[in-house]
């Protein structure tokens, strides 16, 4: 069923808005002070993005392809998957969305990010860094997650069984998103998503939060860079080679 391009554009807003209510609000009760899941550990936080991705691409899937990331809309663009004319609204979209999505985290935690004297705390429940400082390793990790994202992606959604059975394709993607987080998350969240990064920062900077810290726009450039060419690798490895 086709479905108007406003309606797609509404549900790429709301499935981002998911993903970042999902997964930065679990990182959010990990790492706030006070709240009921603090220090709970990176399995909640990896379950947190397992079910952002999954649930929106169950909601959405047959609406607008839940792409919920601009590097994967890029990315279907550049393969010819995707019309370039809706690439620019779309990512417009999930940008909105990953703002919104961000201020509900912000809104329903706010007790706890006052009460959180950690800068680097608030910071991981906004956007991403390199747990060695490191930018060649910060770029490696956001490259190659986001490749094996957007093939396994591709793959479980495209593929002759997934077409089949949208919705178990749909579970397998979350359980994807699921174990690159807790395999290839340990290096610098990750992010996988230049709108789920690039946006939450931009709200770090403006929010009047004591103790957030810096913002660290020397390194933003890396994940909105990396999941790009990442995700545009995988789309040409799946066109070329599996599809």
């Amino acid at each position: 069923m086709h479905y108007p391009l406003m309606t797609e554009l509404i549900a790429e807003f709301i499935g981002t808005a998911l993903l970042m209510v999902f997964g930065n609000g679990a990182v959010a009760n990990v790492e706030l002070k006070g709240t009921k899941g603090f220090k709970s550990g990176w399995i909640t936080i990896a379950m947190g993005y397992g079910f952002g991705v999954m649930f929106p691409v169950l909601m959405f899937g047959g609406v607008s392809g839940a792409h919920i990331n601009p590097a994967m809309t890029i990315a279907q663009v550049v393969v010819g998957m995707f019309p370039a004319s809706q690439m620019l609204p779309y990512i417009v979209a999930q940008l909105l969305g990953a703002a919104a999505g961000q201020l509900i985290v912000v809104a329903t935690y706010y007790p706890y990010y006052k009460a959180t004297e950690s800068a680097d705390s608030i910071f991981a429940t906004f956007s991403t860094t390199d747990a060695a400082q490191s930018r060649l390793n910060y770029f490696l990790n956001e490259f190659f997650g986001t490749m094996i994202l957007v093939v396994g992606a591709l793959s479980c959604l495209i593929l002759p069984w997934g077409a089949k059975d949208p919705a178990a394709a749909s579970i397998v993607v979350g359980f994807i998103v699921w174990g690159l987080v807790t395999s290839m998350g340990g290096p610098t969240g990750p992010g996988l998503n230049p709108a789920r990064d690039l946006m939450p920062r931009l709200l770090h900077q403006l929010l009047p939060f004591p103790n957030k810290g810096s913002s660290r726009w020397g390194e933003a450039w890396i994940p909105v860079v990396a999941p790009i060419a990442g995700a545009v690798v995988g789309a040409e490895i799946f066109h070329n080679f599996i599809a």
